[in-house]
């Protein structure tokens, strides 16, 4: 800025910038975490914790030592004992490799499936689509036990009986894993990016392969982790068509600590060895899931 005045010189003037300050309002402000806070995130891990820990400590001890009052709140070597009875009682050795197996094969085939089921219902047009979402979510509502003797009366007739594909196959789809990628798919998947696809030429599979799976991985690290939790978990299903021959983790754990007084620190053992792959794949595997997670909350 220049500036001149009668008998004075010219002076040039230049402008300093400021820092632009805004001030937020009471609904942008974050509030740092005080003590209150702290202390009942606390109280709510513990309370998440104890049934573990509660595990570890019953499974090292005796029934005897279990029943005292008060009851041991630590646990001590005879863990390792309880391993190995719980090991000779059950195959649970083969039936966490026979759980993997399956987990494993659900958890994939669930994800695949539902997440292009969903992307059909979400983005593309065809006749029939509602009444066809409507008969999948209406699939919901309808009792798993009342598909216990039509299905296995199928897997006889297949010679699957005592064989992990009975497991695995009707379990392969889910209406709850179609109907949530569909919601997740109508929101999150501009229908921009499937223009500029087929402007490119690239079929219905590519754009599915290309664009829709890299925008739905946060929701399908979502549904791959619950898949794999209820698979893992399932105990009716595997209980009919498997035998103890050939078990998973649930049906072995069924068969321990059986007798007029059931062996609740030998069941208790059994109960973290089949726990323990579990943790060991959410510890290894937990900052990819929660970050897939986020990726879904940020914007560009």
């Amino acid at each position: 800025m220049t500036t001149a005045l009668p008998g004075t010189q010219t002076t040039s003037v230049q402008p300093v910038d400021r820092p632009v300050t805004r001030k937020s309002g009471k609904g942008n402000r974050v509030g740092k975490p005080g003590p209150v806070t702290y202390t009942l995130l606390t109280l709510t891990a513990l309370v998440s914790i104890f049934p573990l820990y509660w595990t570890l400590v019953a499974g090292s001890h005796t029934n005897a030592e279990i029943a005292a009052t008060p009851p041991p709140f630590l646990p001590n070597a005879t863990l390792f004992d309880n391993f190995k009875l719980a090991l000779e009682q059950a195959p649970i050795g083969k039936a966490i490799l026979n759980s993997v197996l399956v987990a494993g094969s659900i958890t994939v085939g669930t994800v695949f499936f539902c997440t292009l089921a969903g992307f059909a219902f979400a983005k593309l047009q065809f006749k029939g689509r509602g009444l066809l979402l409507g008969l999948v979510i209406g699939t919901m509502m309808v009792p798993t036990q009342l598909a216990v003797i039509p299905l296995f009366m199928m897997i006889a007739d297949l010679q699957w009986v005592n064989q992990l594909q009975a497991v695995i196959f009707p379990t392969l789809v889910s209406a709850f894993g179609v109907f949530f990628m569909r919601q997740y798919l109508i929101s999150s998947l501009p229908n921009e990016l499937l223009e500029a696809g087929k402007v490119d030429g690239a079929s219905t599979f590519r754009i599915f392969w290309s664009i829709v799976v890299p925008v739905a991985r946060p929701a399908m690290a979502v549904l791959a982790m619950l898949t794999f939790l209820t698979a893992w978990n399932e105990f009716f299903w595997p209980l009919i068509a498997l035998t103890n021959a050939n078990p998973t983790v649930q049906v072995a754990l069924a068969g321990l600590g059986s007798g007029y007084v059931p062996q609740q620190s030998v069941i208790m053992a059994g109960t973290l060895l089949g726990t323990l792959p579990v943790l060991i794949v959410f510890t290894i595997l937990g900052k990819q899931i929660v970050g897939g997670i986020m990726q879904g909350a940020v914007k560009g």
